[in-house]
């Protein structure tokens, strides 16, 4: 294994990989970091293709040190798909999908379970509890019963109801809360705080190796790219790991040496009814304020208060990217629109990042020829009220 440290961003305090960690003392997420100069020694971008179609091709920068910890039903390696007829509607000409949908349990939510679960296996969890607003939920009480752990699950009555059928199916003790995400997490950090210690807070950057299954997306582009980079990166940004992950991904791979070109920019998707990081960096803050009365049909990055807001505004600034914020009638039109125009079906998570693209192309943010890159970051079918069917005529 190459993991040497854990390291906060905030403080730069070093923290020890083998001991079981949450936050850094100062309040910040840690983030994992690897001998890079001995991974590119060891490994070369030509043998990742020899390798199985799944997101621990990459294992060498992967925190798992034995095999027989990994935990895998899978996961990673999804398609990178040309949207050429919804593209050529928008302006943009080269735009891509990811498509997450494919994953184990409908979401990309599935990468970080996958190694979260096998570090936490392997430095001795036996209990995780979290919040989520669904699909998390579902990966990690899926992820621990493959690995023989408990699971508890807090998840806002709102949540899609797949999610809660996902996690009773799969054993885990579910608890939901007549509110929002954030109220969820503080009945985390109660069990948590009353378990003496048998419980693991597993909660979104809350631990360090979620981070880590989500930045393979980043790696997974890069490489079906042919080893080059897009222009344009889009995400749906909640709690914004796996926009936090591929930022830190791209990094990692050009201190490899393994790509030289420019970074691309990325793009912080929300909605208009629950949108702190677009205000805050319209307002060029470092850190975001609570979203008052948050709600929106993406329920997915429905997150008044990341933890991670101080990562995600610093990876956007970076990269010379932006944050929009998009209308929920909007997000459902272009659901619509891309499904029958592409024959694929988006969450509305991912649809509200076609609508991203379409307006920062309209405006001119994104340029004539440029290759961008939306992430559908889950499973259409898992949000069934996300089409009206209404209107369709019953024959008699």
């Amino acid at each position: 294994m190459y993991l040497t440290h854990l390291e906060c961003p905030r403080c730069g305090r070093e923290h020890a990989a083998d001991d079981l960690q949450n936050l850094c003392e100062c309040g910040s997420p840690l983030l994992a970091r690897y001998d890079l100069p001995a991974v590119a020694r060891a490994v070369s971008p030509e043998r990742f293709g020899l390798r199985p179609a799944d997101l621990w091709r990459y294992r060498e920068l992967l925190p798992v040190a034995d095999p027989r910890h990994e935990t895998s039903l899978g996961e990673g390696w999804t398609p990178l798909l040309r949207a050429p007829a919804y593209g050529a509607e928008i302006g943009i000409d080269d735009l891509m999908v990811k498509d997450e949908g494919l994953t184990p349990t409908g979401s990309f939510k599935a990468r970080g379970a996958a190694v979260g679960v096998s570090r936490a296996r392997e430095l001795g969890v036996r209990h995780v509890a979290m919040p989520t607003n669904g699909n998390a939920g579902s990966a990690w009480a899926t992820y621990a019963a493959r690995a023989g752990m408990r699971a508890t699950i807090v998840m806002p009555l709102a949540a899609p109801g797949i999610c809660r059928r996902e996690c009773v199916a799969a054993g885990a003790d579910l608890r939901l809360i007549d509110g929002l995400i954030s109220d969820a997490g503080r009945r985390v950090a109660e069990l948590v705080g009353a378990s003496g210690g048998a419980v693991f807070d597993a909660g979104t950057l809350r631990e360090p190796y979620r981070l880590e299954g989500k930045k393979t997306m980043g790696y997974e582009i890069v490489e079906q790219l042919g080893w080059q980079v897009p222009d344009v990166i889009i995400y749906p940004t909640g709690g914004g790991v796996g926009l936090i992950g591929i930022h830190k991904a791209l990094h990692e791979l050009r201190e490899l040496g393994w790509i030289t070109d420019k970074l691309p920019r990325l793009v912080a998707v929300q909605s208009t009814g629950c949108a702190p990081i677009v205000r805050a960096f319209a307002a060029g803050e470092d850190r975001a304020q609570p979203w008052p009365d948050a709600q929106t049909v993406a329920f997915g990055i429905t997150v008044p208060a990341p933890l991670g807001d101080e990562l995600i505004l610093a990876a956007l600034r970076a990269s010379a990217g932006t944050a929009v914020a998009v209308d929920d009638a909007d997000l459902l039109a272009d659901l619509r629109d891309f499904a029958a125009r592409e024959g694929l079906l988006l969450c509305p998570e991912g649809a509200a990042c076609l609508t991203a693209a379409r307006h920062l192309r309209a405006g001119g943010w994104i340029r004539a020829g440029e290759r961008v890159v939306v992430l559908n970051t889950g499973a259409g079918l898992k949000y069934p009220e996300s089409v009206d069917v209404s209107d369709v005529p019953v024959l008699s």
